[in-house]
């Protein structure tokens, strides 16, 4: 698990499993994104990493973005997400790209 750090308070990584979630919160994260759809070929089912972020005591945001297809909405939600979102924010899609580049997006609207 590499974890890229863009700022402070928000980071990305590649596509997580549920034993994952232990090391996020010994990392410190308090939030965890998923931008991935579970349509994905290889996605984990978001619930599964949902619940075991509960059990870290971690929050769980479920933020699905077609790889590629980046709208306006998604940034709109990804920006809401993160102004509501306990920090430091670790978000994941299948290689932490996506979840970059709607960061990056969010945070040009501000």
């Amino acid at each position: 698990m590499t974890i890229m750090k863009l700022s402070d308070d928000f980071a990305v990584l590649a596509q997580i499993g549920e034993a994952d979630l232990e090391g996020i919160a010994e990392a410190g994260y308090r939030t965890v994104i998923c931008n991935r759809p579970d349509s994905e070929e290889g996605a984990v089912p978001h619930q599964k990493i949902a619940e075991a972020a509960a059990g870290h005591g971690l929050d769980f945001v479920y933020l699905p973005v077609v790889s590629g297809q980046i709208t306006e909405q998604d940034v709109a939600d990804m920006e809401a997400a993160l102004a509501a979102a306990k920090t430091p924010v670790l978000a994941y899609c299948r290689s932490g790209t996506r979840s970059g580049h709607l960061w990056q997006a969010a945070q040009a609207k501000r």
